[in-house]
C-alpha cells in the first residue's frame, strides 16, 4: 500500500475477477474543500487536492492580477487544519472582486476575469517539433508521481522545450495551471515563452491563464473545447490536443509545429 502522505489517503476496495472478491489494500487522492481569505476577507472557496497549498494560493492570486510578485505580499500562513490559506497584502486598501465566475474546472473552479475580454495576441516565435512533443509529453507522465501511485489525478508541466521545469498535480485541471505559476513565483522563474504541457482537456480557463502567463504553445493528451479554440486563435496561441507517441492533432496556429515540410495542407486562413 502506498504510504501515506498529502494528497493521497489510504482506502481498501474489493477487486472482482471472475466473480470472486478480493480485498486489496490501495490509496486514492484526497480532495477537499480550501479557502483563501486576502487581508481578512474570504476571496475564494473551491475543491483540490489539499497538498503545497501555498503555490496553489500564489498562483490563483497572481492569475487573477492580485498579485504580481511575492513582495506584493507581507503574510502567507496556512490555518492549522490545513484548509485555509491566509494572505496579507501590502496594500491593505485591497477590495474584492465583485463578481465570481464559476468555471467548468474539475469541482468547480472560480475566476474573477471575464472571458470575453480580450488579451494581445503573443508573437513569440517559439517554435516545437513533432519529437519534442513525443519526448516531453513522456517525461510529463513519468513525472505524475501522484497519479502513478493512485490515479485520478490531472498533470501539468512548464517546460523549455527541452526539461520540464515545474511540475504540479491536483485533481482539478485550472489548479494545476495555478500551482505553476505560484512555484514559478517561488523560484522567480519567468514564464514568458515557455510551453505548456497538460494531461487533462484544454477549456477555455486553463487557455486564459495560459495567455495571462506569455505561453505560446500549449499540448495536452486530451482534447481542447470549442472557446478555447476561439479564444486560441484570437489569442494567437498554438492548441496541440491528442498527443499520444508519436500523433498529436494541431487545432490553431500550426505555423509554430517546426518541420521540415510543414503540414498545414487543410487550414484555411481563420483555421
Amino acid at each position: 500500500m502506498p504510504t501515506h502522505n498529502r494528497g493521497i489517503r489510504p482506502t481498501n476496495y474489493l477487486l472482482y475477477q471472475n466473480g470472486a472478491p478480493e480485498l486489496v489494500e490501495s490509496a486514492v487522492i484526497e480532495e477537499g474543500l480550501v479557502c483563501i481569505s486576502v487581508n481578512g476577507q474570504e476571496l475564494a472557496t473551491f475543491m483540490c487536492t489539499p497538498h503545497r497549498l501555498e503555490e496553489l494560493a500564489l498562483g490563483f492570486l497572481r492569475s487573477e492580477g492580485i498579485i504580481q510578485s511575492q513582495a506584493d505580499i507581507d503574510l502567507l500562513t496556512l490555518s492549522e487544519s490545513g484548509t485555509c490559506v491566509d494572505v496579507w497584502l501590502r496594500d491593505l486598501s485591497f477590495d474584492l472582486p465583485k463578481r465570481a465566475i464559476i468555471t467548468s474546472g474539475c469541482g468547480g473552479g472560480v475566476t474573477f476575469d471575464d472571458l470575453s475580454g480580450r488579451h494581445t495576441p503573443l508573437e513569440d516565435g517559439l517554435t516545437i517539433t513533432p519529437l519534442q512533443i513525443e519526448q516531453l509529453m513522456k517525461q510529463l507522465h513519468l513525472s505524475a508521481e501522484l497519479y502513478n501511485q493512485v490515479r485520478g489525478v490531472h498533470t501539468s508541466a512548464l517546460s523549455d522545450g527541452r526539461d520540464l521545469l515545474l511540475v504540479a498535480q491536483d485533481v482539478g485541471r485550472h489548479n494545476t495551471i495555478d500551482r505553476l505559476w505560484g512555484q514559478a513565483l517561488q523560484q522567480n522563474l519567468p514564464t514568458e515563452g515557455k510551453i505548456l504541457l497538460a494531461s487533462g482537456r484544454i477549456s477555455s480557463e486553463m487557455l486564459n491563464k495560459a495567455a495571462k502567463m506569455q505561453i505560446p504553445i500549449v499540448v495536452s493528451r486530451t482534447s481542447p473545447t470549442s472557446l478555447s479554440l476561439q479564444l486560441g486563435r484570437a489569442w494567437h496561441i498554438t492548441i496541440i490536443g491528442y498527443a499520444r507517441g508519436n500523433r498529436f492533432r494541431v487545432y490553431s496556429v500550426p505555423e509554430r509545429i517546426a518541420v521540415a515540410e510543414p503540414a498545414v495542407n487543410g487550414f484555411t486562413k481563420d483555421y
